[in-house]
């Protein structure tokens, strides 16, 4: 059990450092594409990280609640970590290093990363600890159709709906509606209402991978690796009807993605558990705090952007122009090495945490 929860700890490792890694470029006018999200429909690496770490999510609830005894204090647990979870999230957007410390109400942002992977962790540790696998393989493609069929069929204020980003776009419409300025756009949230039901469905699958890893299931990293083909002919089968879409979190996006995930998640199974090879060990750190290491990457960052030096520059923008910005180096390189720079730093804290024996759960 413990090499098996240690793949899963390297593959969660490895999704927060990428996450810090294309979450602070330099600068954001100069980044190689593979570190970006796809404008619209389709997706780059990066866009297959946040559902990475939804699917890890889910694999960690099946080792968590697999023989757990079920009570109010269990329901108490996964409610208190939900909340915890939004609220940091609600933190980060509304907090200014300036007094009062926290942004005019309008211009809060409602939706983000930690708050989407606390409503899908409740979710997702709910129906799990309710339902058998059977029932969570039904209730996983109920909702990825029905998120199909209403994003394709619902019309939006007289309108013919449609997956473009436009006032007719129902995941849009429903996000301008609730959250009005609140949004991380004015007509759209990548981690926004709607699409948080798909979202859910990530983890759930998360949660198949994991059941299949504590069974006693022979050639379980052939299983993934069969399992996780099979979701990605499925997923770019349905993107000709259902585009592929992060922003939207498609139903064809999170077949795709946990694909994806199945196939890097059985290579480090099939390294770490069937080889004995030992590799990824500052992943396994990261891994061990990973909530907080995100966290404080977004904080950190958020303060650097908000503190001016002399020149009105911010400080990350006068660090990375101090530092990284050279006559021989392009902007993509120059921005990718400061990114690297913070990756870097985050994973000898990270070490340093797992040394002192620290882990900061969320």
């Amino acid at each position: 059990m413990r090499d098996r929860i240690l793949s899963v700890d390297i593959f969660r490792g490895m999704t927060i450092v990428l996450m810090i890694l294309v979450n602070t470029p330099g600068t954001w006018s100069s980044v190689y594409a593979p570190f970006l999200h796809a404008p619209w429909h389709g997706y780059t690496p990066t866009d297959l990280v946040f559902p990475f770490f939804l699917f890890i999510v889910g694999t960690s609830i099946a080792f968590a609640y697999k023989n757990k005894a079920i009570n109010a204090g269990t329901y108490k647990k996964i409610v208190v970590r939900s909340l915890k979870l939004i609220g940091l999230g609600l933190f980060l957007g509304a907090f200014t290093i300036y007094f009062p410390f926290v942004k005019d109400f309008s211009d809060i942002r409602f939706p983000g990363v930690l708050q989407r992977i606390g409503v899908v962790f409740f979710f997702a540790a709910v129906l799990f600890i309710n339902f058998n696998w059977k029932t969570l393989i039904g209730i996983s493609a109920f909702l990825l159709i029905s998120y199909w069929l209403l994003m394709g069929y619902v019309p939006v204020n007289g309108m013919e709906s449609t997956f473009e980003r436009a006032p007719n776009n129902l995941a849009n419409y429903l996000d301008v509606q609730v959250f009005g300025t609140h949004n991380y756009k004015d007509d759209y949230d990548p981690e926004g209402l709607l699409s948080t039901i798909p979202a859910i469905v990530s983890s759930l699958l998360g949660v198949f991978t994991g059941l299949i890893l504590m069974s006693k299931q022979p050639k379980k990293a052939t299983i993934l690796m069969g399992i996780g083909g099979s979701m990605l002919i499925a997923g770019h089968l349905w993107d000709l009807f259902f585009p592929i879409n992060k922003a939207l979190w498609t139903s064809s996006f999170v077949l795709v993605t946990a694909g994806w995930a199945n196939l890097a998640l059985a290579l480090i199974y099939y390294l770490t558990d069937v080889r004995g090879v030992r590799f990824g060990s500052i992943f396994r750190y990261a891994g061990a705090n990973a909530i907080i290491l995100y966290f404080l990457s977004s904080f950190i960052g958020k303060i650097l952007g908000q503190i001016k030096v002399s020149d009105g520059t911010s400080m990350h923008g006068w660090f990375f122009k101090t530092i990284y910005i050279h006559d021989f180096l392009s902007m993509q390189m120059s921005s990718l090495l400061y990114a690297l720079t913070v990756v870097t730093f985050y994973c000898l804290l990270a070490y340093l945490l797992y040394k002192k024996g620290i882990f900061i759960k969320v």
